[in-house]
């Protein structure tokens, strides 16, 4: 799996995306049954809110070998400040949208 993670940015200052790292390393949570090697393309903010940028900085991770795109969990579950994104849904089915169904997009790591 060759993955390309997207992160909140009003959460990189408190959160250097360590637990995403260790969960999908140890294959845990949203990375659980996934056989062979977790290779990461590239780690990304959403660009702000309303998060518009995840469009195309996931496009830019699938053209460089990404087969998987992950919304990290500071987006869809609010870890680690307890407040998801209010665009979390729309952001999802815009970046699923523009990649298509041939690239696997899972919405949180842990």
């Amino acid at each position: 799996m060759k993955v390309g993670l997207i992160r909140c940015m009003q959460t990189e200052d408190i959160c250097p995306g360590t637990m995403d790292f260790k969960i999908m390393r140890e294959k845990k949570l949203a990375f659980e049954g996934i056989e062979g090697e977790i290779e990461v393309i590239g780690v990304v903010s959403c660009g702000g809110c309303p998060g518009k940028k995840a469009v195309p900085r996931a496009a830019e991770m699938v053209r460089r070998g990404a087969d998987t795109i992950v919304l990290a969990s500071c987006i869809t579950r609010g870890n680690p400040i307890g407040f998801a994104c209010p665009s979390a849904e729309q952001m999802k089915a815009a970046v699923k949208k523009k990649i298509g169904d041939s690239i696997r997009l899972i919405d949180y790591t842990h």
